[in-house]
Order: C-alpha cells, then structure tokens, then sequence
C-alpha cells in the first residue's frame, strides 16, 4: 500500500492552521485578487464562465477577488477545517457549495462548473497525486482551466517553512496540454508581486475544445 503523503496531513492539520492564520482577507489582498482576475476575465469575453470551483480556496482570497468582478457561482474544495470555517463565517461560500476534501477527489459531476482553478495549490501536492488531482480538475471543468502556480521548466522540491516534501514546482501549464489534448492554450503570463500582492507566479488559461 502506497505511503499516505506528507501534504495531506501537513494541509489538513496545524501547518495547514498555521497557513491560515498567516492569510488574512484584508481590503488589499481582495484588490489585488480583483485585478488579477479581471486581466483573466478579458481573456474571456465573449464566453465567460457562469460557474466556477477553486480547488484549496484557503480563506477565500481569489473567490472575493472574482466576486468584484464577476457574478459566476461560486464553488470550493478545501481540506483544512479552519479555513472552511472562515469561508462560512465570512459569508465567501454557503455550506451547500463547499466541500471538505483534497483536488484529487472532487465530489462533482463531469463537467459540473464552466472553470475550475488552481492558485498556488499544484505546487502544493505531492507528485504521487498530481497527476489525479490535474485530472479531477479537467473532469469537473465544462469550458475553461487555469491555473496559477510557482514555475520551474523541470520538477523540483523546495524547502518551505523549513519543511520538505511540502512545495514542488513544474512546468504545469505543459503537464495539462501534454495530458489533455482537448486543452486549448487561450492565454500564459505572469502576476507580479508588488502589483498583485500575492506571490510572483505564472499562469495559464485553458479552453475545453
């Protein structure tokens, strides 16, 4: 039987609190968040998603920055307790559309929402369950893909918080378009910490085709 991952533990227990505590929703983080998602948004005129589910939300950050930008419903999967209770407690989700849980299990149907997303989260999971979680996010999505994570041209595992087996960084955008050949590249770039007060990271937008 194959080793439970460092990650889910880490995630779902105290690290995971930890992060938490450290993940405020203040007025700037959501501003930010808002003009990150209005550059993707333009991306899609013409065809904008109608649904959406983040995989690993945390407090909520993107949610409340989509939220100022558009009025697509809004869905999450998140396996920390204290950040769900956040999500409820601020009013980010209701309890119907928020799920305990990891993205390599997402108790949707096929082609449930329009997108679905990540946000730093695939670097996040152990490489044992990237491949299932990429997989359960492409299942859910109807239309689009995106995510936006820490870059590498190869696979390598970084310290984080003085802890290993926590962050690995990749190339995820050619991980989906090499897994999915119904993956049409709509558009890539990079969000800059200083103009998005979230941490440097590239991004890559998918159309279903």
């Amino acid at each position: 039987m194959a080793a439970h991952p460092k990650s889910m533990d880490a995630w779902s227990g105290e690290f995971g609190d930890r992060y938490t505590q450290r993940s405020a929703a203040n007025a700037e983080a959501v501003r930010g968040r808002a003009r990150v998602w209005g550059e993707v948004m333009r991306r899609m005129v013409g065809a904008p998603p109608k649904s959406v589910l983040e995989v690993g939300p945390n407090v909520g950050l993107n949610l409340l920055g989509l939220r100022a930008v558009s009025d697509m419903e809004q869905w999450a999967i998140e396996p920390n307790a204290s950040a769900r209770a956040q999500l409820l407690e601020n009013g980010v989700l209701p309890a119907e559309r928020l799920f305990e849980g990891f993205g390599h299990s997402i108790p949707l149907a096929d082609g449930a929402v329009d997108m679905a997303f990540t946000a730093g989260v695939l670097i996040h999971v152990d490489p044992s369950q990237l491949e299932a979680t990429m997989r359960e996010v492409h299942r859910v999505a109807s239309k689009y893909v995106f995510c936006s994570e820490y870059f590498s041209p190869k696979a390598e595992t970084i310290t984080y918080r003085g802890e290993q087996d926590l962050l690995f960084k990749n190339d995820f955008g050619s991980l989906y378009m090499d897994m999915f050949p119904d993956l049409q590249l709509v558009d890539y770039g990079f969000f800059w910490r200083r103009t998005t007060v979230m941490d440097d990271s590239t991004w890559w937008l998918f159309r279903k085709v």
